[in-house]
């Protein structure tokens, strides 16, 4: 099976030391990206830890595709132990930053410990400099990634950064890269800021080290880099924002912190709406299908990369603002400062809840900018919904601690099972039976008879993050090029994300978790049913634990190097 190549570059902050260990059995078994580090951090990060503990360990991966020049590659993967569900996350970025990270020539770059002082830590093919930056104490990313060009001469394709909301410990702060593009949901940040890792930067020549290549079978490489490049998808576009109206319309595009279910502004928020004010293309690296969105309103002096339909609903519908420029703003906003948009934006939508204030986008973006440095109720903001919906008086919709993606489980009753047994919570790319329910592939109503879909759906979602592949190639990088691209047959490569599920649920369980915690803060039918035939159709116990059992944890993980 094609895997990822090159060793795990250890990197203890508190000690200032970086070790090189091979992983070449581990990474035969696990190919890369999120599997990879999924087994690392499941034998590596101790079972009680803390998420702002130096034992706590945050690991950035990469997949073969990497090396790759076939578009829907230019990705990499982030895990951790999650300030805000207290399980293991992953999640993913794009952007520039992945042909730079293969180019130091290792596979994963692994960070533990705490530094007495801000650090920035680089990354070549020929060793790791820490150097010490008090000036950029408080920094935003954008701050941040001019200081690497001015003194290294080292853009923001090859950076990962926190912002202030990282330095402040917000329980949902992203790691951003290329300044705009965010491994965004779970506090992945907030972990960065307690080593105090302000940023840190790859680069390299993999020539040097011919070993750690990896040879892309060609076709489907190309086949698939042409179609992206002649698509007229609408998504090229119109980004993600493209079925606001459609899903408005037909579904539900939750409204004024989930009060309503229909939004009556989504056309002056949505697709066409952000359509108008983009100005150029944009893209991530290798990438023929450039969907992204770099948008500007010169009137108010606004200049962004987005918003996506996750931000348009977040600081759109959630909180009854129609004006495009105003999400564009708050969206510009969370990329400066380092905070997932998906969270701030719902928990602000409380707070305007709990202040009878929805429509107040000035109020908004006045405590998004609180939230980020901690200041007055921005610090019980910061905390995330599940711990301060006491304080400001409403409901706790969130599962396991993660706010609500928009796509709404209270319509999509697939979609509303998989936020509930999902090991990462309230995150709609875990599984995406969305995208099966909105086209009418399966059928929205009910929850009964979907737990092997939803199995299904989420090893896949599992490997794709392991390859790494972008969730919008997936009409381009079939099932049957995912076969030949890894010289596999498919059900071995849903096999890889199985484990990696199950490794991800035993972790979570040996910190508390178990089917308590696999409920939603509403009703939808038949729900401890259905939860009943996910475990079954995982070969789960009934209290929602892994067996000791299972294969992918029986042994301990017997590939994954100690770290005595």
């Amino acid at each position: 099976m094609l895997h990822a190549k090159g060793p795990l570059l250890t990197v203890d902050v508190g000690e200032r030391t970086a070790t090189e260990t091979e992983i070449d059995d581990l990474l035969a078994e696990t190919v890369g990206g999120r599997a990879t580090a999924t087994a690392l951090a499941h034998e590596r990060i101790p079972f009680d830890a803390e998420p702002f503990g130096p034992e706590n360990r945050a690991y950035l991966s990469t997949g073969p595709l990497q090396q790759s020049q076939m578009s829907f590659t230019g990705r990499m993967n982030m895990t951790g132990l999650s300030p805000l569900t207290e399980g293991l996350v992953s999640t993913n970025a794009g952007g520039y930053l992945s042909r730079n990270f293969v180019e130091a020539g290792i596979s994963v770059f692994e960070v533990v410990g705490e530094s007495d002082e801000l650090l920035a830590i680089h990354v070549t093919d020929s060793g790791v400099e820490f150097e010490e930056v008090p000036e950029l104490e408080g920094a935003t990313v954008p701050e941040t990634s001019d200081y690497m060009a001015d003194h290294h001469d080292l853009g923001p394709e090859h950076c990962i950064a926190i912002g202030p909301a990282g330095e402040n410990l917000v329980r949902f702060a992203s790691v951003m890269t290329f300044d705009s593009r965010a491994f965004g949901r779970g506090g992945l940040g907030a972990v960065l800021g307690s080593k105090n890792v302000k940023c840190v930067t790859f680069e390299g020549d993999s020539d040097a080290a011919p070993e750690v290549d990896v040879e892309i079978p060609n076709p489907p490489e190309m086949d698939i880099h042409r179609e992206a490049a002649t698509s007229d998808d609408r998504m090229r576009r119109q980004g993600t924002t493209g079925g606001t109206e459609f899903i408005n319309d037909n579904f539900s595009l939750p409204t004024r912190y989930f009060e309503g279910y229909e939004f009556e502004d989504a056309d002056q928020i949505g697709g066409n709406a952000v359509e108008e004010k983009k100005y150029k293309k944009g893209s991530c690296s290798a990438c023929a299908y450039a969907c992204k969105l770099p948008t500007r309103d010169e009137e108010r002096g606004v200049e962004t990369e987005g918003p996506e339909f996750e931000t348009v609903y977040a600081f759109g519908s959630m909180h009854g603002v129609g004006d495009i420029v105003d999400v564009m703003q708050a969206n510009e906003l969370c990329d400066n400062y380092g905070m997932d948009t998906i969270s701030a934006g719902v928990t602000v939508a409380a707070y305007l809840a709990s202040e009878d204030e929805f429509g107040n986008a000035e109020l908004a973006q006045e405590i998004t900018e609180k939230i980020a440095r901690r200041e007055g109720v921005g610090d019980t903001l910061a905390e995330g919904v599940a711990r301060c919906h006491d304080d400001l008086g409403v409901e706790n919709l969130t599962v396991k601690g993660m706010e609500f993606a928009a796509h709404d489980g209270r319509v999509l009753h697939g979609q509303g099972l998989s936020y509930a047994v999902a090991n990462r919570g309230a995150d709609h790319m875990y599984a995406g039976m969305l995208s099966l329910e909105y086209a009418g592939e399966l059928d929205p109503e009910g929850t009964l008879g979907k737990a092997d879909v939803l199995v299904d759906q989420e090893n896949h979602n599992a490997f794709r993050d392991t390859g790494i592949v972008c969730a919008f190639g997936g009409d381009y990088v079939t099932e049957e090029r995912l076969g030949t691209l890894f010289d596999a047959d498919y059900e071995d490569l849903l096999e890889v994300g199985k484990r990696t599920i199950e490794r991800e649920r035993h972790f979570n369980n040996q910190r508390g978790l178990d089917s308590a915690d696999d409920v939603l803060p509403y009703e939808i039918p038949d729900l401890e049913e259905a939860v009943a035939e996910y475990y079954e159709a995982r070969g789960w116990n009934d209290d929602g634990t892994v067996p000791e059992t299972t294969d992918a944890v029986a042994a301990g993980e017997t590939a994954v190097p100690s770290d005595d």
